[in-house]
């Protein structure tokens, strides 16, 4: 059972249609949060407020393509006419990691993921902050970065590029906004079952139980809940004079 510590509060998740994203929803829907799931999948985003509200939470959906400022613009704007304010802001989508070396890696491919990954997110915190600052009350964001934002990983420049770019993007928008009580955090995932995972693993020719133990001093993967977990002190008061800073959800994988 979670504690209502986002109850009055109205939350948006992007990436909220699966994996870390819809997890995030769901818990913040737990907590007495109103949800926005935003994502560009439609019928799953749809499938997640259902679910929210078949347990008795809050929840609409707006689609939104976060590479797109005006499209971003209107999932603020629609927030704030369904439910009259935001509090909390989870940027979460992102693009599936890269693949190749750094002398063949896809050009097209770096322009996309860093659209979505990292203009996208940067995008994000733009209007989520001019929302709060229009209140007048502060607010909180998490980022989701990843231990590739601390720690590369051979054949991923775009991916690390990015994760490395919020990490930054997070430190930067805290110090500029704490004085209106604007907190800004990160939580940096490693290893999370997920379905983008599930891919990856797929794409490299590695199982589950081969590929575990080299990126998890506990041996085994996250789950998307304990991701969510995270987020949601973040989120919350119970971490109210936290800023700038970096959750590492990772197993130890940073640490060694």
């Amino acid at each position: 059972m979670t504690y209502p510590v986002l109850e009055d509060k109205v939350a948006i998740v992007t990436g909220a249609a699966m994996g870390m994203g819809e997890a995030t929803a769901k818990l913040f829907a737990d907590a007495k949060a109103k949800v926005v799931v935003a994502d560009m999948n439609e019928e799953k985003g749809l499938d997640v407020v259902k679910e929210i509200e078949k347990n008795g939470g809050t929840a609409t959906f707006v689609k939104v393509d976060i590479s797109n400022s005006d499209e971003v613009q209107s999932m603020v704007k629609e927030t704030v006419e369904t439910y009259g304010r935001l509090d909390v802001a989870v940027n979460n989508a992102a693009l599936t990691p890269d693949d190749k070396p750094v002398a063949e890696f896809d050009e097209a491919y770096w322009d996309k993921l860093m659209s979505i990954d990292l203009t996208g997110t940067a995008l994000c915190m733009k209007y989520e902050i001019q929302q709060f600052l229009e209140q007048g009350e502060g607010g909180s964001i998490v980022n989701i970065s990843s231990v590739s934002g601390f720690r590369p990983q051979p054949n991923n420049i775009a991916y690390v590029a990015a994760k490395h770019g919020v990490v930054g993007m997070t430190k930067v928008a805290a110090m500029e906004y704490g004085e209106k009580n604007i907190r800004v955090n990160s939580v940096a995932p490693g290893a999370i079952d997920t379905p983008m995972l599930r891919g990856a693993l797929e794409q490299f020719g590695f199982t589950a139980e081969e590929y575990a133990p080299q990126l998890s001093l506990l041996n085994r993967f996250g789950k998307a809940e304990e991701i969510a977990e995270a987020s949601l002190w973040l989120a919350s008061d119970q971490s109210s004079y936290v800023t700038g800073t970096t959750i590492h959800a990772n197993a130890g994988y940073t640490s060694r």
